[in-house]
């Protein structure tokens, strides 16, 4: 992949240093901004948020071929969500074991059992790549993960190309700048939404959004809440705790938390064990999962986000329960997919156990989380399997081929880190967004884009975590 920037630019210093400052400022222009960790309820203090001072080149087949495939996996997840016996079967092993995944799975035949109380149902996903390099040096898009559940940045995405067209025209560089793409991640969530709440229809029910206790990232939230607002759809922001404590259901099952009608449940939260801090947490869930309310995952696409079921979908013929006489489909989505294995109990799990222990630096040892920082490589993985090769604890994880892309030379700029030129290694990530009616599907879109780069020193972490860097690709 060709380098960032030319290296009269790269190399010098002072310009550098000028760049670095003028990019700062750009990015708090644009609201790129996060509240520091002392003050995380508090936006009386923020920092800017970790970014890359220069775009990334990305090869224009390979993002293509990403916003190409982006409504099929829309496709595929809402179609997953719906085929009950698929998810018992692909999860089965795995809420043996994993006490946080077999709860929501509880939830969810628990709604089956009852009866789904709201037939809309509201899609908004991220799937994320990297571009794997192979050994003849040709570059494959390969799928990281789908995210079904708290799909974020889309607001910070959706601003980062002002910021690098500044950087570049300010570098003399007003060909590049103009090569920056657009990006309309956040108004095309935003749209899915809006639709969801008008089918609703209810016009003084609001849009909820379910968020921490402890909330640095705002202002990624609320580029999507005033966003809804110019709309004229009224939004409140509402923890666990305020919805079992002052969560409702009339007789219609209509959701009513703190007097307010909801319409739309758009989950911030509810991804990680330690966001159930108690039963009533749990019982929040049940509740609005019972509601007449649009969940946003519902407990059921929220599942098909699993790492599990990532990993069953690429077991051969299992795309073709999704797609019948759909080839050209099954085959736009299995050319994404890096080697998957499982770990169940048998013969087969075994035989990936002995695999990854012998040469664990080809995997990824991934489990049933998401939010970033939960995965496990090289002696790290030996650690694992070695622990638990004998045991069911091990059908918790999945096993998938480690992706080798080509570094790039740029600058990151963090807050309190130094300026100095990294090896950079980044993630493509492509936002979906569907809304469901019925049988019927009313909306399906490849809706923007999200890059994010790091430093090739750290195997795994996020934007929130200060490792990887909001970027923009530029298509060469």
């Amino acid at each position: 992949m060709a380098q960032a920037m030319p290296d009269e630019i790269m190399m010098d210093a002072a310009l550098i240093e000028d760049l670095a400052e003028v990019a700062k400022d750009a990015a708090f222009l644009q609201g790129i901004v996060m509240r520091t960790p002392e003050l995380c309820n508090s936006s009386k203090l923020v920092v800017y948020m970790p970014f890359t001072l220069f775009p990334t080149p990305v090869p224009k087949a390979a993002y293509l071929q990403s916003l190409a495939v982006q409504t099929c996996f829309n496709t595929l997840v809402d179609k997953i969500s719906q085929d009950q016996d698929f998810l018992q079967e692909a999860l089965a092993s795995t809420i043996e074991v994993d006490d946080f995944t077999a709860r929501l799975f509880r939830i969810h035949q628990q709604i089956l059992k009852e009866g789904r109380a709201q037939s809309i149902v509201l899609g908004l996903n991220r799937s994320d790549y990297m571009l794997d390099q192979g050994e003849d040096g040709s570059l494959a898009l390969k799928q990281i993960e789908i995210n079904t559940i708290a799909a974020g940045l889309s607001g910070r995405a959706s601003r980062m190309p002002d910021v690098h067209r500044h950087i570049l025209k300010v570098a003399g560089k007003l060909e590049v700048s103009q090569r920056i793409l657009d990006n309309n991640a956040n108004n095309g969530l935003v749209g899915a939404i809006a639709k969801a709440r008008e089918l609703y229809g209810s016009e003084r029910a609001v849009v909820m959004f379910l968020v921490e206790e402890n909330q640095r990232n705002i202002f990624d939230q609320r580029c999507l809440e005033n966003e809804l607002w110019k709309r004229n759809i009224p939004t409140i922001r509402k923890h666990f705790n305020n919805v079992s404590e002052t969560g409702t259901l009339d007789q219609d099952k209509k959701l009513f938390v703190d007097g307010h009608e909801v319409a739309v449940v758009y989950f911030r939260i509810g991804y990680m064990p330690q966001n159930y801090i108690s039963e009533q947490a749990w019982d929040a869930r049940l509740l609005m999962e019972r509601s007449l309310a649009v969940k946003c995952p519902d407990i059921s696409t929220h599942l098909v986000g699993t790492k599990k079921v990532q990993q069953e979908l690429a077991r051969p013929g299992v795309l073709e329960r999704f797609f019948p006489d759909q080839p050209r489909v099954v085959e736009q989505i299995r050319a994404t997919f890096a080697g998957l294995y499982t770990l169940d109990m048998g013969p087969e799990g075994d035989k990936t156990v002995a695999m990854a222990l012998a040469d664990p630096d080809r995997f990824v040892l991934k489990p049933q989380r998401e939010g970033g920082g939960n995965n496990f490589y090289g002696s790290e993985i030996c650690r694992v399997l070695q622990g638990a090769k004998g045991s069911k604890e091990r059908t918790a994880y999945i096993l998938m081929d480690k992706i080798h892309p080509t570094p790039v030379q740029n600058y990151l700029l963090r807050h309190d880190g130094p300026l100095k030129v990294s090896n950079c290694l980044s993630e493509l990530g492509v936002f979906g967004a569907y809304v469901r009616h019925g049988k019927d599907m009313v909306m399906n879109e490849c809706v923007g884009h999200l890059l994010r780069t790091k430093s090739s020193e750290h195997e795994d972490g996020g934007v929130s975590a200060g490792v990887a860097m909001l970027d923009n690709p530029l298509l060469v």
